[in-house]
């Protein structure tokens, strides 16, 4: 067993004991680290994978809840999901997750780094899609996060509880991706030009990646590039 899964299960023993209930806000970073005698970036590390699991969910400026992330704004989510097509789901995607890229290169700290980089190669591990897609996701909000502008990650949030409402139809022939998955090396390259801090690289290796996904998802859509990625 890891360092990481022993103090997974640590921390799971800690909210046992405490009782705390569904939904309930539990103790900060810092208190959590001093309870169980580990550093900030090891923390992160366990509470990412209780995330992944659906344990707790994280909220930046907010805290650390018990259970799955809740979806505050049901009906707001829901009149979108009605209203939008796939396509402009897309566009919207080219023209904030570059930007989010380019500032986390700018901006992102170690430990932003770290997380980076522990989401990109547990998506490469997943035992099957579900888990690609679980960490997929986690990695995306990752280098939001690492934008360090509150605004940029509430519009990110927003636009990520809607594109997973929408229905993509996407077909999966295999039980997990294949060891050449694409969107493994492009992963690889996003995430070497964030720790590099190469902000335009990390931005155009953003859009080359969505550009990548998309073109598989819906082939015969024709995609609304920005002008400065075209």
């Amino acid at each position: 067993m890891s360092k990481t899964e022993i103090l997974v299960q640590r921390v799971k023993q800690m909210i046992d004991s405490h009782g705390y209930a569904h939904s309930d806000r539990l103790p900060c970073e810092r208190e959590m680290c001093q309870t169980l005698g580990v550093t900030r970036n090891q923390l992160r590390r366990a509470l990412a994978e209780l995330e992944g699991q659906g344990l707790i969910w994280r909220h930046v400026g907010r805290g650390t809840f018990l259970g799955a992330r809740p979806v505050l704004n049901l009906e707001d989510v829901t009149y979108l999901r009605d209203r939008v097509k796939p396509a402009q789901v897309v566009s919207v995607r080219f023209t904030i997750e570059p930007e989010l890229a380019r500032l986390a290169a700018i901006y992102g700290k170690k430990a932003d780094h770290e997380e980076i980089q522990h989401c990109a190669d547990r998506c490469r591990n997943a035992p099957d899609w579900r888990g690609y897609e679980a960490w997929d996701n986690k990695l995306h909000h990752a280098i939001a996060r690492a934008s360090q502008n509150q605004l940029h990650l509430y519009y990110f949030e927003t636009l990520n509880v809607v594109r997973r409402s929408v229905v993509w139809g996407q077909p999966r022939k295999t039980i997990k991706p294949a060891d050449g998955y694409s969107s493994f090396h492009e992963h690889d390259v996003i995430v070497q030009a964030i720790l590099t801090h190469d902000a335009d690289l990390a931005a155009h290796s953003m859009m080359d990646h969505l550009r990548s996904v998309y073109s598989r998802i819906l082939p015969s859509m024709n995609l609304d590039i920005p002008k400065e990625y075209a």
